[in-house]
């Protein structure tokens, strides 16, 4: 089924539309934080140019691997019907071999921009960023497989911050890598909200997901838990080195602030608790696009609270 009025569509309109600019938070957010992070805590001089030059990278890759997505699911078969939440091939405003064409383009353009910041960052950043595109070629292949959660969770989460770590400081760390534990958990709950969407489409293809192998109940309990556990875990990290002993630096008191969000996250889990409602047949529909704007909402709060404690350090 296609839109139509497919004909009077501009074409900005359609390549946006197939580009998702709306789930690109998910994967900057990230990069932004990473930069902050060792500035802040590293003590790193702002590369700013190096940090606009890995925005740019994060944000061409992540658009080509929505694109070869999009492609994947409509030549399954599992992206047919209009909805408010379709792309352009499912509204028949685009060719696939078209998409498919500017998701390789935009792969060798992305791929370009990380071997500029490699050569000026280091190797460390080679090996991180060629594990980012290797995951993203081949993401389609892995959301199959009841990966894509994985792959989401390192690329959009973990490696985005550690690598705008590397290209900032020049060194590897783990404190990137433990620290966004919390913002790429929420990068696997918009993935997640959309595979509970489509578990119907999946199954019915013989895609596995892992919404699909869960069924409704488990995704509801599994998507809880991502959207609730990253609080734990802020609380986690900034209590236990102090209380506790437990081995590592302590997360700033600053970071406490991210529980201001918490009723946020309360909306997120009366959606998905009311998906069978008819008053609000659409909450569920679009759950996906409600949790990218928590995870943004998230991860500016985590990344503001850095730079908060680094101000109250300089006044004191």
């Amino acid at each position: 089924m296609t839109d139509p009025d497919a004909k009077d569509v501009r074409a900005l309109r359609k390549w946006l539309t197939a580009a998702r600019p709306w789930a690109l938070p998910a994967s900057t957010m990230p990069v932004a934080f990473g930069a902050s992070l060792a500035v802040t805590v590293a003590e790193s001089p702002l590369r700013t140019g190096w940090f606009i030059l890995s925005l740019l990278a994060m944000v061409v890759l992540h658009t080509a691997a929505n694109m070869l997505s999009d492609v994947f699911d409509f030549r399954r078969g599992l992206d047919r019907d209009v909805t408010p939440v379709s792309g352009a091939l499912v509204r028949g405003w685009l060719r696939p071999g078209a998409v498919a064409a500017a998701a390789g383009v935009l792969f060798a353009v992305g791929s370009g921009l990380g071997l500029t910041l490699a050569h000026l960052a280091g190797r460390t950043l080679l090996y991180i960023g060629g594990a980012g595109v290797i995951i993203g070629l081949f993401y389609t292949f892995l959301k199959s497989r009841a990966l894509g959660d994985l792959a989401v969770f390192l690329n959009f989460g973990i490696l985005g911050a550690l690598g705008s770590w590397v290209v900032q400081t020049g060194r590897f760390s783990w404190l990137p890598v433990v620290w966004t534990v919390p913002m790429a958990l929420l990068v696997s709950a918009i993935l997640h909200a959309n595979n509970w969407r489509d578990i119907p489409t999946d199954s019915g293809r013989g895609v596995r997901t892992v919404a699909s192998i869960l069924g409704d109940r488990g995704s509801e309990i599994y998507y809880g838990f991502l959207i609730f556990a990253p609080f734990v875990l802020v609380l986690a990290m900034t209590l236990a080195p102090r209380l506790a002993g437990v081995p590592g630096r302590p997360m700033p008191w600053s970071f406490l602030t991210v529980f201001l969000v918490f009723p946020q996250a309360l909306g997120l889990w009366g959606r998905a608790r009311r998906r069978r409602s008819p008053r609000q047949p659409l909450d569920f529909v679009v759950l996906d696009g409600a949790t990218a704007r928590f995870n943004l909402t998230f991860g500016l709060m985590c990344t503001l609270a850095l730079w908060l404690d680094f101000l109250i350090g300089k006044l004191m």
